[in-house]
C-alpha cells in the first residue's frame, strides 16, 4: 500500500474480507493460465479471506468458468462466481414478469441466466428487453434484430462495455465493440449491468459482504468498479495495462491505485499486511 493511503474499512463482523477478482488478464489470458495466480489463489484462502471471481465476459456458463479454474489449478465454487450475464439477468427480473421475453446477442452465458431468473430468451422480436454481450457469432443479421427490437422499444442491457479481451498475444474485440454496433443502429444507449455498474456491485454486496479489494487488469473497469463498491483497487500488469499504454490497452492512472503489482502473486504478501494486520 502506498504511503498515506487510508487503510480498508473495517471488516464486517459477519463475513471476512472479500478479495474480487477479475479472471482476463488476471488469472489467465484467453486459454493460458498466468501462472503466479493460482498460488496466489490459494493463499489468500489459506489466510482466511474471501476468493470471490467477478467477471465481465458473459458469454461463458458458471460452470464454464469453474471448469476453466479448476482446470488450472484454482479451487473455485459456481456460488463464488459473479458475471455481468448474471448481472444483467438479475436486473431485468427485478422489473419484468417471469416469462418475459429477452433477445439474445450474447453466447451461453446469457441465456443460462436469463433462464435461471425465470425470463425466456429469444433470438428474435417482438421482446420485452435486448441483453447484449460477447457474441462471437456476431453478424449483420443479429446486428439488425436486435437494433430493430431497441428500435420497437424492448428495454436496452448491456452487459459490459469493455472494448478489448487480452488473450495471449495481444488483444481481441470485447463486447463494448458489439454493444457500439448495436447502440449506434438502434439509435439508443444500453443500461449497463457488468462491471462498473451497479448492478453487479449490488450482486457481490448481496451475496459476499461490504468489505473487500478489487483486484483487476484494467482501471478504466475494475477500477471503477473498486469505486462503486467503495472498495480499494489493487492493479495487476498482467492484462492490458502497463506504464505506457500498449495498442488498445490501458496505462497506469495517475496517481497509482492503492495496490500495483506485477501479477496476483505478487499482491499477495500487500492485501495480507493491509486486510489481515498481525
Amino acid at each position: 500500500m502506498s504511503p498515506g493511503t487510508p487503510s480498508p474499512d473495517p471488516p464486517d463482523p459477519q463475513l471476512p474480507p472479500v478479495v474480487g477478482l477479475d479472471l482476463d488478464g488476471v488469472i489467465w489470458r484467453g486459454e493460458e493460465p498466468i501462472a503466479p495466480a493460482v498460488e496466489g489463489v490459494a493463499r489468500l484462502r489459506a489466510a482466511g479471506l474471501q476468493v470471490v471471481f467477478i467477471s465481465n465476459n458473459s458469454s461463458v456458463p458458471v460452470g464454464g468458468v469453474v471448469d476453466k479454474l479448476r482446470g488450472m489449478g484454482v479451487d473455485a465454487e459456481p456460488a463464488e462466481v459473479i458475471t455481468s450475464a448474471l448481472a444483467a439477468a438479475h436486473l431485468l427480473r427485478r422489473d419484468l414478469p417471469v416469462g418475459a421475453r429477452v433477445l439474445v446477442c450474447g453466447g451461453p452465458g446469457v441465456y443460462e441466466a436469463l433462464a435461471a431468473e425465470g425470463l425466456t430468451a429469444v433470438d428474435e422480436g417482438p421482446a420485452d428487453a435486448v441483453v447484449v454481450g460477447l457474441n462471437r457469432e456476431f453478424s449483420y443479421d443479429v446486428l439488425s434484430r436486435a437494433s430493430a427490437a431497441v428500435r420497437d422499444g424492448a428495454r436496452f442491457v448491456a452487459t459490459n462495455l469493455d472494448n478489448t479481451y487480452p488473450v495471449p498475444g495481444g488483444l481481441i474485440p470485447g463486447a463494448g465493440a458489439i454493444v457500439a454496433a448495436v447502440a449506434a443502429a438502434a439509435g439508443r444507449r444500453p443500461e449497463v449491468a457488468g462491471k462498473p455498474s451497479t448492478p453487479i456491485a449490488d450482486l457481490v454486496r448481496e451475496r459476499f459482504g461490504s468489505t473487500g479489494v478489487m483486484v483487476g487488469d484494467r482501471p478504466s473497469t475494475d477500477g471503477a468498479m473498486a469505486d462503486t463498491l467503495g472498495w480499494p483497487f489493487a492493479l495487476v500488469l498482467s492484462g492490458v495495462t502497463a506504464a505506457v499504454a500498449p495498442p488498445g490497452g490501458e496505462a497506469i492512472p495517475a496517481p497509482a491505485p492503492p495496490f500495483v503489482a506485477a501479477d496476483l502473486g505478487a499482491l499477495v504478501d500487500p492485501l495480507l499486511a493491509a486486510f489481515l494486520p498481525s
